[in-house]
């Protein structure tokens, strides 16, 4: 393309620009559109309360990009408040009506040149038809030459009335933009109950919306592990700590169970926040000692592993009571089959999106993971997978919608190395890496409603990111 067409394409892009960013920003001005979305590859907390947080993200066969997102709790404003809010927003405008002039001094600098241009395209239009006139005494490659760049330039000339309207409409937003401003103003002077209130309901409106969309988030396969995120520095080398996949959103508690053995005294406390600052709401001593750091709360309940037993144990927070127990037939337990690091790791007891699980092995499966699908009630073995990877071999490991991931050591260096679906029944070898920052993990498990994995790191209470790549349900699925 010669230069006085690289130069219209500059011009039609600002104006393609402009006209874009116009049907996108107008409506955020007058309120219609007051969603804004900050990604982040990082949980900086598991309840937030400032600002949008994004727990996991991946992309859909199209090459969309998809972020789970949780919003922030909602807070009534004080009339302050509210005019601060009016009084941004008026700011933002005022912004803009600058931004916009800037534009219309770009704009008619262009639209000069774009006059110009006009000129001489007419002038070389007059010249072809002397050339024309005259051909017969002219060289035949000139003649087609100049030919060739006047089909160039003719489709030209409609192009260049139309932005002779759009120069006209940059105009029309200025003169929207200033109007706008004054409501505004209006707006700030006579600020009432009704506006805000009519504010707050879009705003639970869009919140309604975004949940909604988050449901259609279906299981999804581990792609990246980011972090960690270290939470607090307590307890001794081993331990667990945990919150319940299944609780409400206003239900945040956290439990903590220090130590692999020698130990029955669950630590609870009400929110993160007071996890960290250690304030402890409630103990509860449980009637038998655990084994290992696998342990999982589960819709009000603690699931843990009897010590020198292979029964695993269910105990209601509610009652303080144990309502049921079971012997998991043939499971390895008291360091028969545990992972690397040892410490009475021979049952791990994890919850996913499906529900209930138990990983172990057993003698009859030659050392290797066996998995197990829970009754919650009962304890009762649904059904079970037999994998061939030795569990002693394995570092840790943790479930996501139905698929067993394993990791290759506790040590620095570790990677999800194997994975097992449980829906095909098929494995394969995996390489994930993650930041084992504090050199011994001890307990990796994952939280499907944070989208997180919390992990016992050498003392430390840390949470890792989770990547899935999820499928999106739409409508017309059956």
């Amino acid at each position: 393309m010669s230069p006085p067409l690289l130069k219209l394409g500059a011009v039609l892009s600002t104006v393609a620009m402009i006209s874009n960013w116009m049907s996108q920003t107008l409506p955020s001005l007058v309120g219609l559109n007051t969603t804004r979305i900050t990604t982040s590859d990082t949980l900086t907390q598991i309840s937030p309360k400032e600002g949008w947080q994004v727990y996991s993200s991946a992309q859909d066969p199209d090459g969309r990009c998809i972020c789970t997102v949780v919003a922030p709790e909602q807070n009534l404003c004080s009339r302050d408040a509210k005019s601060r809010q009016l009084r941004q927003l008026l700011e933002k405008v005022q912004n803009m009506s600058q931004s916009i002039e800037v534009l219309n001094l770009r704009t008619q600098r262009d639209f000069q040149y774009v006059l110009k241009m006009e000129t001489q395209m007419k002038g070389l239009k007059a010249k072809f038809r002397q050339i024309e006139d005259d051909r017969k005494t002219l060289m035949t490659k000139h003649f087609q030459e100049l030919k060739e760049k006047m089909d160039e330039l003719l489709p030209l000339i409609p192009v260049l009335e139309q932005y002779k309207t759009d120069a006209k409409l940059i105009t029309q937003f200025k003169e929207e933009i200033r109007n706008l401003s004054t409501v505004l103003t209006g707006i700030q002077e006579e600020i009432g109950a009704y506006d805000y209130e009519e504010l707050h309901q879009r705003v639970l409106s869009l919140e309604t919306r975004l949940r909604d969309c988050m449901k259609k988030l279906t299981c999804g396969k581990l792609m990246k592990i980011t972090g960690p995120i270290t939470v607090k520095i307590s307890g001794t080398r081993f331990g667990a700590w945990m919150t319940d996949p299944l609780a409400s959103e206003k239900n945040n508690r956290v439990w903590y169970m220090d130590s692999y053995t020698n130990n029955k005294i669950v630590h609870e406390y009400k929110s993160l926040a007071d996890f960290v600052s250690g304030a402890e709401s409630r103990t509860y001593n449980l009637p038998f000692k655990w084994a290992g750091t696998n342990h999982v709360v589960y819709n009000g309940s603690l699931y843990f592993n009897k010590y020198q037993s292979n029964i695993i144990i269910k105990y209601s927070f509610d009652t303080g009571r144990v309502l049921a127990q079971r012997s998991l037939e043939y499971a390895g337990f008291h360091n028969v089959y545990p992972y690397t690091w040892g410490g009475f790791s021979d049952i791990d007891l994890m919850a996913d999106e499906i529900g209930l699980w138990a990983v172990y092995a057993t003698n009859q499966n030659a050392g290797n993971i066996v998995i197990s699908q829970l009754n919650q009630d009962t304890l009762e073995v649904l059904k079970s997978w037999s994998t061939g990877y030795p569990k002693r071999s394995a570092g840790e490991s943790f479930m996501i919608c139905g698929t067993l991931y394993v990791t290759n050591s506790h040590l620095t260096g570790a990677k999800v190395y194997y994975s097992y679906s449980t829906k095909t029944s098929t494995y394969e070898y995996t390489d994930i890496p993650f930041h084992n920052q504090y050199f011994h993990i001890s307990m990796l498990d994952y939280n499907a409603r944070d989208r997180a994995l919390y992990a016992w790191n050498n003392g430390h209470q840390v949470l890792f990111n989770v990547t899935l790549f999820h499928v999106i349900k739409t409508e017309d699925d059956t």
